[in-house]
């Protein structure tokens, strides 16, 4: 049985088997409408649960859309409609009840050891749809998006401008190791990458490069990304973190000074003002809308690995 918690978890070669399937099926499916089920079909007859403890809409969406394509069922479990979210059941237990129903769980948690938990006790696959210390998922719909645009990642620049210390950040950190390329993180001293994260990318040889600066981070670089600067159930004061990120903004000045063919990403929602322009995000080199869609591509490949 394999879980998806982590990228750190997967080997290079898994990771890049995943991307490849996404590839292949997405373009499979161009002349296919939106709802319409995979040729082959793998995921019919089975079911997969999906744990919302924090609000979502890609995650929500893509989840559902991608099991749906497989030709499967998915169903959707909200906090305060079971016995887990009320606390009136252990995580153990509801693991092993879930186990007993369907094929695959999904979680959106907000602890990560929650996950872990789920993962431990369960006895079928368990996929993070986001914690509060990675985004797997999400990451590989961005190597997904980056390479449909700009070729193999293996050897580019990617800059991570804002909050270098996120479930985003974690994640991307972790793919710089496995996917062989540069990644430079534009963050305050406050805010840098957590220095677990950044023992196991020294530990795997990643080429991570931290900077205060934001104009050393996106020089020359083939991507640059950012996040929503106060992401939910973030305990911190808004105002200060806005204003302490203020200079870490991806506006057309600042997206100059990276390559003429680099592409703009943001995993969304956007807070559009913040760290992101409407010019930016709304222009040609904004890839954010494909890096939504790509969340069902990458997901079916992430859902057939956990079963394969």
């Amino acid at each position: 049985m394999k879980n998806f918690l982590n990228i750190s978890d997967l080997s290079s070669k898994e990771l890049r088997e995943i991307i490849e399937e996404a590839k292949m099926r997405k373009l499979k499916r161009k002349q296919l409408n939106k709802s319409a089920v995979d040729f082959d079909k793998p995921f019919v007859g089975k079911s997969m649960i999906m744990i919302f403890e924090k609000p979502s809409t890609r995650t929500r969406i893509s989840f559902d859309i991608a099991v749906k394509q497989l030709g499967g069922s998915s169903i959707i479990l909200n906090p305060n409609g079971t016995h887990y979210g009320k606390g009136d059941e252990s995580i153990k237990d509801t693991a092993k009840i879930l186990s007993e129903y369907v094929d695959i769980v999904m979680i959106r948690t907000t602890k990560h050891k929650n996950l872990e938990e789920l993962a431990k006790y369960s006895e079928i696959p368990v996929i993070n749809g986001l914690s509060e210390l990675s985004h797997p998922c999400q990451i590989m719909s961005d190597i997904l998006t980056f390479e449909e645009t700009r070729g193999n990642i293996e050897g580019k620049t990617v800059a991570w401008l804002g909050d270098g210390n996120n479930n985003m950040s974690n994640s991307f950190i972790e793919a710089a190791a496995k996917f062989n390329f540069k990644l430079n993180i534009g963050c305050p001293d406050k805010y840098k990458p957590n220095k677990r994260v950044l023992d196991w990318a020294k530990k795997n040889k990643a080429s991570i490069s931290i900077t205060k600066h934001p104009i050393e981070a996106v020089k020359n670089a083939d991507c640059v990304m950012t996040d929503k600067w106060v992401s939910m159930n973030d305990k911190v004061d808004k105002n200060k973190k806005i204003k302490l990120l203020k200079g870490y903004q991806v506006n057309k000045k600042l997206m100059k000074l990276a390559k003429t063919d680099a592409i703009f990403m943001h995993c969304l929602p956007v807070s559009r003002g913040n760290e992101v322009t409407d010019e930016i995000i709304d222009g040609k080199q904004s890839v954010v809308w494909t890096q939504a869609l790509n969340r069902v591509h990458a997901q079916k490949s992430i859902i057939n690995w956990c079963l394969s």
